[in-house]
């Protein structure tokens, strides 16, 4: 059993002939995003407990209403008993009745209070799946961007690989005809062997985000992932010179963690209302039966007939949990204020929040312009050492350090296009909405 397990474990590591992994299921941002909406476990817990809030908000509607128990019941009496009159009395009797029985004790006042906390308490739930589909739609985004960096800077490593490659073989026929150094080729084999361990190393990590997507969007995750679109594009989907407080008052006006926390503190006030003004109001009980009577004495003939029992009644609850009950009004105060005080917190973090992600964003924007910039001259400083390259020590040491230039410069760039894309999914989640996951700019 092991040996099959390992079997399949290597098979999803398998390496075509060019070192790229075999058996992927390619995959594009927008079915990633959409994936994570609708498969991804957070948010379908979050809608469970969305279900359980309704449900609990029924279950305070049906408070209002009476329940029916129909049932049976016997009674019997023997030897000594009171009568009307005072004297103590021999009886031997028994009784039986069949009917239902309607009753209904209903505590308006905390019904009332109760009914309005949980109606809060589902809006509550509602905003926290909203706020859930969006954590999981960015970490689906930003782990699809981590996938598809170390799927391109695995082929940077790869083309600088056969560049040095091909820079090694041509010193090695040189060496051999006796026109070259052989400390020049040991430094170019050095060069390569580095940059098949770096690839190894790339490969690993294009392996590992693979698995963590497939999990983020509940895929097998012994199938690894790879991204439809091989080019990696910068996405711009927030303006980084928009105005900073204009992106403040949108986050806070469209975070469903603060509609969810004032949701929250509705409910709490319920709570503090149900305390303070619903014992003034009476509980109210009702009660009817509706059947029928038999029985009499032992020995007589026995009498049955329909019976009819009606009883009402107000009452108030005086002490605890009813009236002057001040330490519940007063913990149900402080609870309130509790949430309240939660609400300024969590508007506090939204605000900063988007000041980190909007400077975030800012700064990759103007680090990719400078990365891009190196990359163009990489190329050049490439390009022109090829031009004059010669067979000695300083033009290999030369070639190397410019190749080298170019690989970093390249894995640089590929590097901050993925953190910008990242930064703009990041920007948006924390304004509080994501754009159609088909729009591009």
């Amino acid at each position: 059993m092991r040996e099959v397990a390992l079997g399949l474990l290597l098979a999803g590591f398998a390496l075509s002939t060019n070192g790229q992994l075999t058996n992927v299921q390619p995959i594009d941002l927008p079915t990633a995003l959409r994936l994570a909406g609708a498969q991804n476990l957070d948010i379908q817990i979050a809608r469970q407990r969305l279900a359980e809030a309704k449900a609990n908000h029924q279950s305070t509607v049906w408070q209002f209403f009476p329940w029916i128990s129909p049932g049976v019941g016997y009674r019997r009496h023997d030897n000594l008993i009171q009568d009307v009159a005072g004297d103590i009395i021999e009886v031997h009797k028994q009784s039986y009745d069949i009917g239902p029985t309607i009753a209904a004790q209903v505590d308006i006042g905390d019904s009332i209070y109760k009914n309005l906390a949980a109606r809060q308490l589902v809006k509550a739930a509602d905003f926290g799946l909203e706020s859930q589909r969006l954590e999981s739609v960015l970490a689906a985004a930003q782990t699809y961007f981590e996938l598809s960096k170390t799927v391109a800077l695995s082929d940077v490593l790869r083309e600088s690989l056969k560049i040095s490659q091909d820079y090694q073989q041509q010193l090695h026929e040189a060496v051999g005809a006796g026109i070259a150094f052989k400390g020049d080729e040991l430094r170019v084999r050095v060069q390569t062997e580095r940059y098949q361990l770096a690839l190894r190393q790339s490969l690993e990590q294009e392996r590992l985000a693979a698995s963590r997507l497939a999990q983020v969007l509940r895929l097998d995750t012994s199938i690894p992932l790879a991204p439809q679109e091989t080019e990696l594009v910068p996405l711009t989907l927030i303006d980084t010179n928009a105005a900073l407080h204009s992106l403040v008052s949108q986050a806070l006006r469209l975070r469903p963690e603060l509609m969810q926390n004032t949701a929250l503190t509705a409910a709490a006030q319920d709570v503090r209302n149900g305390t303070v003004y619903g014992p003034l109001i009476p509980t109210f009980g009702a009660q009817a039966f509706l059947g029928g009577l038999g029985g009499g004495r032992e020995g007589a003939p026995g009498t049955f007939g329909s019976s009819e029992d009606y009883a009402l009644g107000l009452s108030w609850r005086v002490g605890p949990g009813g009236l002057f009950d001040v330490g519940r009004s007063r913990a149900a105060q402080a609870r309130f204020e509790i949430t309240r005080l939660n609400n300024g917190k969590v508007a506090d973090e939204i605000t900063r929040q988007v000041v980190d992600a909007f400077t975030h964003a800012q700064s990759l924007a103007d680090q990719l312009l400078t990365a891009k910039t190196n990359l163009a001259t990489s190329s050049d400083a490439l390009r022109l050492t090829h031009e004059r390259k010669q067979f000695g020590v300083a033009a290999v040491l030369e070639d190397i350090q410019s190749q080298q230039d170019l690989t970093r410069a390249r894995s640089d760039y590929l590097s901050l296009i993925a953190e910008y894309n990242k930064g703009q999914y990041a920007l948006e989640r924390a304004l509080g909405h994501f754009a159609d996951p088909d729009r591009k700019k």
